[in-house]
């Protein structure tokens, strides 16, 4: 069993293989394909799936809180950029705006576990009402919360929210 980390731009990717070598996040692999290329098929033998994986945040952090590798999760950090307020400002018109795709590859695989974060600014709160209707249309269960860097000590604010949404109708 591995993890999928799915992460376009070439820096990052480059820094998931260091960390996969290193053992800091879970072993896997590294496509850099856009999530408009990945096919429900790619995915199938994965354990984990992580989206606009970064550098392997979502990977590092559910480690950190204790859920094993082994464990199946699908995680997504969906570009902040048309949602952004210091963004353009073109919302689900932006070419950025891949919550499609993303829940493309949700709703043809139904992962028990998805966990994702957004901006909180700006506006979000339509791209949230979306995944939240997308979401519980398809019977997850859904919950939101919004975070500020400033209240873990940051020098700004920098509004996130974190999602998270199960499929079954009971958390374990």
């Amino acid at each position: 069993m591995s993890a999928y980390y799915n992460e376009i731009d070439p820096f990052a990717a480059q820094w998931l293989r260091n960390l996969i070598a290193g053992g800091h996040i879970a072993q896997g692999e590294v496509d850099e394909r856009s999530i408009e290329d990945v096919t429900p098929d790619d995915l199938m033998g994965f354990t984990q799936c992580h989206f606009f994986a970064g550098i392997g945040v979502w990977s590092h952090s559910l480690r950190i809180a204790g859920w094993p590798d082994d464990k199946p999760v699908w995680t997504g950090s969906c570009p902040c950029q048309p949602f952004s307020a210091a963004g353009k400002g073109d919302g689900f018109a932006d070419e950025r705006h891949l919550w499609p795709a993303f829940f493309h590859l949700i709703s043809e695989l139904r992962p028990q576990y998805v966990f994702g974060e957004q901006v909180a600014a700006g506006n979000a709160n339509a791209w949230f009402d979306l995944v939240q209707a997308d979401l519980e249309g398809m019977d997850y269960t859904f919950g939101l919360v919004p975070f500020t860097s400033a209240s873990i000590g940051a020098p700004h604010i920098r509004e996130r929210a974190y999602w998270v949404a199960h499929a079954g109708s009971e958390y374990e």
